[in-house]
This record gives structure tokens, C-alpha cells and sequence, in this order.
């Protein structure tokens, strides 16, 4: 097969021939590489760097980059496997090149890691980690790093998919970004607490095609029960942008919108807890600059994105708001001033480029629109 020679990072390796002219090149390969996938591979980089697990396994690896990238800048010894013997010859050869601690295995992902444990587990899979969730919620010693690129399904615009796959109702929401990225980590959860184990969000976040999470794997009776206790549900009301949020729950509790007196709807069950560890994004932000990537700006604004937003479980489109309101939407910054000048934590979100993360509810935002568009109709 012909191959070229890729960097990454500060990492050199070598991928197969793309055909750029097809609709999806990554799939015209003989062995998957994905360059959009280079953000998310950067983020992680720049993570294991910051918590230094013990060892590294990239499960489902095909070019082996990931992996690769992690024993090289990272420095962490690194198990990097595949079930596809093509892969594995090309990873070889990249990383008896590239030198380290690799060890590197043909086998099917969930029968390795039922056979060996890790301190920390990545499942990077084309569409859904759940075929993967229970063998690698027993083999993760420390952390678990998990993708989702079956956004539809997890946003509810596959519904039944959604529902199948990941035992829960999705809702294709204005928020809904933030829905599939929650229902993903609430799969993660009631995985880990089946074995009696919990979880504690690091890093998390939506972007483009894919849904990435890493979790500290925490291995005490009393930490399943708090993760537990974090799963829940939204209530939706299917007439207007109310919604309500319930923790501590594995079946949602009848509700009524305050506003248009109908039942709820649940969106659910989802992850409820804190996305981030936000000591430990004050370190990555903090070492980002010296540290070569090519997404680096991106990450800088990834980065003070989640730092800055609250830890609400939804979103509001701020434009959606102002749109059922047949009123014009407010400059962004300025109602993000007047919220905050209220007394409720406000800020962009990286959800949506038109998003507010807020402690307000909808009445005030509501309120606010309706005053900026008052004010700036007598200007």
C-alpha cells in the first residue's frame, strides 16, 4: 500500500494513501487515520501529559497515532492494539521507528481487556464505545477516555437508535448537543457503578462530528453510589423552551411546565454531575503554550470555554429565544452583561456558537431580551 509521512504534534509517523476526492477519505485507506480527529488526539495529549497515568492503552488503534503520540509526548509506556493485521504491521513499523515503550497487540479490543487491566483506557471507535463500555469499565485501573462519533442517535435525530444503543431517551433539543454528550457519559456511568465503581469528569466536550469524555475511574463502593446519585434527567416541555433538571434518579418523576401546564417530557437518563475538573484545565491551559500542536489556538479556546461556563446541565440558544418571542435576538455580550449584572452566572458556551450557559431562568432571559429590544428600538 502507499503510504506518506505525517506529523502530529511533535510526533512523525506513517499513514496510508488517502483519496481526497471521495466523500469521506479516511474510509478510501486500507488502514483508518482521520485528520479531523487531530483536535481531539491533541487535547488528550496535552492531558496524560498533565495527570501522568501509569501506562496507556489505545484500544481500537489502526494507524496507531494516538498511541503513538502519547508514549512520545506523554512519555508513558503504551499498549497500542488493533484486530486488523494491516494496522498492525503499520504500527509496528511506526513505532519500532519512533523508539519508547510501546508494546503493541492484535486482538479484538473487548477480548483484551478482559484478559489485562490498564491505568488508563482509551475507546476511540468508529460511531458507538457502547460494545466496548463494559469490558474496558473493568479493565480502567485510573482513567477512562471515550469517543462518540453516532451523534444523531445521541442527539435524538435517530431516535430509535438513541434509544437502543444507549437505553435512554435522547430529544433532538436546541440544547441537544449538550444532550448527547451527557446521555454518552450517563452510558459511561451506570457501566462503571454495575461493578461498584464511580467516576469524576476531567475533560469533556462536543465538537463537530464527535462527543469526547475522559473520567477518573474511582474504585470505592461509597463513589458508585455518588455516581448514582449525579445520573438523571431533563424535563422538556414539549410546547416551549422550559425545562427542569432532576438528579438522583434512574426513572424520571411526573412534571408539569410552570408555564404552559402540560406534562414534561424526559430527556434521559443523562449525566448530570460537573463536566470538567477545572483544577486540572487550569493546568493544561497553563502548559499549552510551550507545547507544540497544531489545533493549539483551538485548544486556547476550547480551554477558556469550559474554565469559564457554569455547570448547568443544558443551554439556551439565545437566537431561539428570541425567535419564539418573534423579536429580534440582543447583542450577545451585552445580554450576557445584564444576566450577570442580575446576579446569575452567565457565559458563551462552547456547545453553540449562538449559546449561553446560564444560572438564569427562562422567564429572566426572556425578560432581558425583551428590554434590550425595548431600549434599542427607542435608539
Amino acid at each position: 500500500m502507499e503510504c506518506r509521512e505525517i506529523m502530529e504534534g511533535n510526533t512523525t509517523f506513517t499513514a496510508p494513501v488517502q483519496d481526497e476526492t471521495t466523500q469521506f477519505p479516511p474510509g478510501s485507506a486500507p488502514v483508518f487515520y482521520n485528520t479531523k480527529m487531530e483536535f481531539n488526539r491533541d487535547m488528550t495529549v496535552l492531558l496524560t501529559k498533565v495527570v501522568q497515568p501509569e501506562d496507556y492503552l489505545d484500544a481500537m488503534a489502526a494507524t496507531g497515532v494516538r498511541g503513538l503520540r502519547i508514549a512520545n509526548e506523554a512519555k508513558i509506556p503504551v499498549t497500542i492494539n488493533d484486530r486488523d493485521e494491516q494496522a498492525v504491521k503499520i504500527i509496528k513499523y511506526n513505532a519500532e521507528k519512533l523508539g519508547g515503550d510501546i508494546s503493541v497487540t492484535c486482538d479484538d479490543a473487548n477480548r483484551l481487556m478482559c484478559t489485562a487491566r490498564f491505568d488508563s483506557i482509551d475507546l476511540d471507535p468508529f460511531g458507538t464505545p457502547v460494545p466496548f463500555l463494559d469490558a474496558a469499565s473493568r479493565a480502567a485501573k485510573h482513567y477512562l477516555f471515550v469517543t462518540a462519533t453516532d451523534t444523531a442517535p445521541l442527539c435524538g435525530a435517530h431516535f430509535k437508535a438513541g434509544c437502543r444503543r444507549y437505553f435512554a431517551t435522547p430529544r433532538n433539543t436546541e440544547y441537544h448537543a449538550e444532550v448527547g454528550l451527557r446521555m454518552m457519559m450517563g452510558t459511561m456511568a451506570r457501566e462503571l457503578v454495575k461493578y461498584d465503581r464511580g467516576m469524576k469528569p476531567i475533560l469533556s466536550f462536543a465538537k463537530s462530528h464527535y462527543f469526547r469524555s475522559h473520567v477518573r475511574v474511582l474504585g470505592k463502593v461509597t463513589t458508585a453510589d455518588e455516581t448514582l446519585a449525579q445520573i438523571g434527567f431533563v424535563m422538556q416541555c414539549p410546547k416551549c423552551l422550559y425545562r427542569a433538571e432532576q438528579k438522583g434518579g434512574l426513572f424520571p418523576k411526573t412534571h408539569i411546565c410552570p408555564h404552559c401546564g402540560v406534562e414534561t417530557v424526559p430527556v434521559g437518563p443523562l449525566w448530570m454531575g460537573p463536566l470538567q475538573e477545572k483544577e486540572v484545565l487550569a493546568e493544561m491551559q497553563t502548559a499549552l503554550p510551550g507545547l507544540q500542536f497544531g489545533t493549539k489556538r483551538q485548544m486556547e479556546k476550547m480551554l477558556t470555554f469550559l474554565l469559564a461556563e457554569p455547570e448547568t446541565c443544558t443551554y439556551y440558544d439565545y437566537h431561539i429565544v428570541s425567535r419564539n418571542m418573534k423579536v429580534s435576538p440582543p447583542n450577545m455580550e451585552e445580554l450576557i452583561e445584564s444576566l450577570n449584572e442580575a446576579g446569575y452566572f452567565t457565559t458563551r458556551t462552547h456547545f453553540c456558537d449562538t449559546g449561553i450557559k446560564t444560572t438564569a431562568p427562562l422567564p429572566l432571559i426572556e425578560e432581558e431580551i425583551r428590554l434590550w429590544n425595548a431600549k434599542n428600538l427607542q435608539m
